[in-house]
């Protein structure tokens, strides 16, 4: 107990006050001693006058009642509720101080207080404007029905004076709203459900077939949401790819496919040449799974078109989105990219790198097309008339083709009569353009 009390102190007590009383005489004094010169009835009277706030200290230690009576024995619950039950049943009910009469109220009766009465607003009522409309806009306005109102008031822009439809259909020249006043109620535009997808019925062991055939009529594959796909099918189907040079689209959206499945399809992406499209979305391929996947396109140059987003990680990490952004500008004809960037810098430098992509297979396409046209009319037969007394002359050979240095010397013109000169001054001034545009 001394200890307890000791631990309280006299830092403070300077500036402490008891009942208003100054403590600053107290400072010295020795409490130890003082608790020596207590009885052990005055000890246990100060016990149970303080409350130590300690957990550890037993609760028969820390309250203030102490029990005299002697145990009775273990608890019985039963006998403990039927207790309990007797003693409230024989307990006399408290007197009432006005006796119970059926029909009578007893007291005073509830009133509810009357309601607030609205009180007029003077800053509004002088905040009001008034307008004087001429005669014939006051009988004009008078006249007028509902629909012509609302007219005006979207033409005025008072969109508070209607609701949502009304504004809509006076935008629209449309009819009022069937069951929609002033005082009416937008209702939700009624859900139309659209049908369900049916499902993809492609064969697999029929698509593996034509791959390994090398099917000309075989161009575009579509697996998509195909779940039942197993391992060793599409072991099978990324073998007969690698050696096919008639695919040009293969979707695998939504397959199943994961690292696992790495192996093959990068070894069937390097070899083969005549891909242009490739949808991998919504598999569980991993980060490092896309790298690889980047990686081997590296090889051929034929994809134009790579599909990766939605795979088991939703978030790549700055790591692997500096590694694909490195691998994409490496690459010179991938023209359209599907991987979620988080980074900005890694999103604008592959921006800037399809853009680039993009420009160069136009100029290409354009450039090939118009030496296509210059070669042709290079190409063209040359007849001589046969004179009256000589024999009919045979059409002479056609004329060789010119050098191509001098076809490249040649100005270039595409089909719309510009020549390349101008076109690539036109593109450089588009350039321009977009560069003043993201400033």
């Amino acid at each position: 107990m001394a200890n307890r009390v000791t631990n309280v102190g006299f830092d403070d007590m300077a500036n402490t006050k008891l009942f208003g009383k100054d403590l600053s005489q107290y400072e010295d004094v020795d409490i130890d001693e003082l608790l020596e010169q207590l009885s052990p009835e005055e000890l246990e009277m100060l016990a149970g006058e303080a409350d130590p706030d300690d957990s550890l200290v037993p609760p028969s230690e820390r309250n203030s009642y102490k029990c005299e009576k002697e145990a009775t024995g273990p608890l019985n619950r039963k006998k403990l509720i039927d207790h309990i039950n007797e003693q409230a049943l024989n307990e006399p009910d408290r007197p009432e101080l006005v006796p119970y009469v059926p029909g009578t109220v007893r007291g005073k009766k509830w009133v509810p207080p009357p309601p607030p009465e609205p009180q007029e607003d003077e800053d509004a009522a002088a905040q009001e404007v008034e307008v004087d409309l001429d005669e014939e806009f006051a009988s004009v306005l008078n006249t007028a029905s509902e629909d012509e109102i609302v007219d005006l008031a979207a033409i005025l822009g008072f969109h508070s004076m209607m609701n949502q439809e009304q504004y809509h259909a006076s935008l629209l020249n449309k009819g009022r709203p069937l069951g929609v006043g002033w005082g009416g109620i937008t209702k939700a535009t009624k859900f139309k459900p659209l049908p369900a997808e049916p499902p993809n019925d492609t064969d697999p062991e029929d698509s593996i077939k034509k791959l390994k055939d090398d099917d000309s009529n075989c161009k575009d594959l579509n697996f998509n949401n195909i779940r039942n796909i197993s391992d060793e099918q599409l072991k099978r189907l990324f073998d007969a790819l690698e050696l096919n040079t008639k695919l040009e689209s293969l979707s695998m959206s939504n397959v199943g496919l994961s690292d696992r499945h790495l192996d093959a399809l990068t070894n069937s992406l390097t070899a083969n040449s005549t891909l242009r499209t490739l949808n991998l979305e919504t598999n569980s391929i991993s980060p490092a799974g896309i790298v690889r996947i980047m990686e081997a396109l590296l090889k051929t140059h034929s994809v134009e078109e790579i599909r990766l987003a939605n795979q088991r990680a939703s978030v790549l990490g700055n790591k692997i989105e500096m590694q694909l952004t490195d691998i994409i500008e490496q690459n010179p004809t991938v023209l359209r990219v599907g991987i979620h960037f988080e980074f900005n810098d890694a999103r604008n430098r592959v921006s800037k790198h399809l853009q680039k992509n993009l420009d160069t297979f136009r100029v290409g396409i354009r450039v090939r097309r118009s030496s296509r046209k210059a070669a042709t009319e290079g190409a063209s037969l040359s007849f001589v008339l046969p004179s009256s007394n000589s024999p009919p002359a045979s059409p002479q050979p056609p004329s060789p083709l010119p050098p191509q240095d001098e076809i490249n010397e040649l100005p270039s013109v595409n089909g719309e009569g510009q020549t390349m000169e101008d076109l690539e001054n036109e593109m450089a001034f588009d350039d321009d353009e977009d560069f003043d545009d993201e400033k």
